[in-house]
């Protein structure tokens, strides 16, 4: 029996080492490498196994032409939630890797709770918690009043269990809560390891891909909010959605962060309720929840998320600093990206914020990713800094340029419909964007450069 070696894996982007190091050369992570033991291969075992599988001296495998390939559609299971459904591209899809991550308290648990007892009663459903016992499981289902006729409940962590039953029940949906607690009889670390959980997800994936089942595994995620685990579990799943949500908030955003069988950053809106997460059907009217009194810094802004247009509103803050270095604070969107806007205001719009405590923030805890917002925060910074508030009925979007130019962005006149359908009467648009026909009721000032913004204003 030849001698088990062991390697040294990196937490944070999976590359490996023979020996342990402080630093992983990849990454530039300090003290993330933990040690992993690997099991010992027999002289010429990978050669006999190929042959067993049948890809190794199996003519009787072709290749295809592309154009022959079928192209019917691809059959999807409902999640009984349209805004889940959104998110995924339309539906489960037989036979995908599903990972779903979030903060402790962020409803990842509940959401799938929610689903499974809903596609029990059409469905075959296997739930295997390995955080929680039976009857907490049912309490909860208990208190959000759901539907548990038919749901099958496994509570174990091996792995080698759990294919078994799996192999018995032959479910539709696979739920496993969640993936750092599982573990293989055959591998010699703790659960939630590098190696326990990069196997596991490999196991129970390759099962998935097998007997055409929907696999949805729960992550947990680390300090800075990203999944935690080695980053080539994100590599072997289809899908990997982040629920997202404050502590002192009652919405949770779910999106959408890799997808092959959809778009990405699909954004879906939930709301927790005493009977668990309800999907909000018009993300806009809860971020436009405003006061009745329009104040300075204030300004609504047309954001594209996924496939659809949000209308969002955005605050800014504009007071004196008593600090020789001044703050730059922005909550929901880049921080460096606020920085370069700023100097270009001063270099092309003649507004100089040098001296000035500039504070930002998107209402509703939605994180803003593209450069839309570009012109809607410069506009908020300068009716905070003049102390003058803008109309209600204004909105804005555009990419602004270092040279001060205003650039189209894609789906502008969608952008302009979905800000009509909320009664907004005016819009500040890249020329690019400018529609041949306006919306009915709905003014719309095209600019190319930001000093003729300003002028607008």
């Amino acid at each position: 029996m030849a001698k088990a070696k062991s390697a040294f894996v990196c937490t944070e982007c999976g590359a490996e080492y023979r020996k342990w190091q402080g630093q992983c050369s990849s990454c530039q992570e300090w003290n993330t490498l933990s040690e992993v033991r690997l099991s010992a291969v027999r002289p010429g075992a990978g050669a006999a196994a190929s042959a067993r599988s049948g890809y190794a001296g199996d003519l009787s495998r072709e290749v295809v032409d592309l154009a022959s390939v079928d192209l019917s559609e691809v059959p999807r299971l409902s999640s009984t939630f349209a805004e889940f459904d959104r998110v995924l591209g339309g539906g489960l899809v037989p036979g995908s890797a599903v990972l779903l991550g979030g903060n402790p308290g962020a409803g990842k648990s509940t959401l799938l709770l929610q689903t499974a007892c809903k596609l029990a009663q059409s469905r075959r459903v296997v739930y295997i918690t390995g955080e929680e016992s039976l009857s907490q499981v049912a309490m909860r289902a208990h208190r959000l009043q759901l539907p548990v006729q038919g749901l099958k409940m496994l509570a174990e962590t091996s792995i080698e269990t759990i294919l078994a039953v799996a192999e018995r029940e032959r479910p539709e949906v696979l739920i496993i809560d969640s993936i750092q607690t599982m573990h293989l009889e055959d591998i010699a670390s703790a659960p939630g390891g590098v190696a326990q959980v990069r196997e596991s997800a490999a196991a129970l994936t390759r099962f998935a891909k097998q007997s055409n089942t929907v696999l949805m595994l729960v992550g947990h995620v680390t300090k800075d909010g990203s999944l935690a685990g080695p980053k080539v579990l994100e590599h072997m799943i289809d899908a990997s959605l982040l629920l997202e949500g404050e502590a002192d908030s009652r919405f949770r955003t779910l999106r959408g962060q890799k997808n092959r069988f959809g778009a990405v950053n699909e954004l879906g809106v939930f709301a927790m309720l005493e009977h668990g997460l309800k999907e909000v059907k018009n993300p806009s009217a809860i971020f436009l929840s405003r006061n009745e009194e329009q104040s300075a810094g204030s300004l609504v802004m047309v954001v594209w998320e996924g496939t659809r247009p949000i209308l969002v509103e955005v605050q800014a803050l504009v007071d004196e600093s008593a600090l020789g270095n001044p703050r730059r604070v922005a909550v929901g969107l880049d921080p460096n990206r606020l920085a370069m806007l700023l100097a270009v205001l001063h270099r092309h719009g003649g507004l100089f914020t040098g001296d000035q405590d500039v504070f930002l923030n998107v209402v509703g805890g939605v994180k803003v990713l593209e450069t839309s917002a570009d012109l809607a925060v410069l506009l908020a910074v300068v009716s905070s800094l003049q102390n003058r508030s803008l109309p209600r009925e204004l909105v804005v979007f555009g990419e602004v340029g270092l040279s001060g130019e205003i650039r189209p962005v894609p789906s502008g006149q969608e952008r302009i419909v979905e800000a009509a359908k909320h009664g907004f009467t005016r819009a500040i648009v890249p020329r690019g964007n400018a529609p041949k026909r306006s919306p009915e009721g709905m003014e719309v000032v095209a600019v190319s450069k930001l000093a003729e913004a300003l002028d607008v204003l």
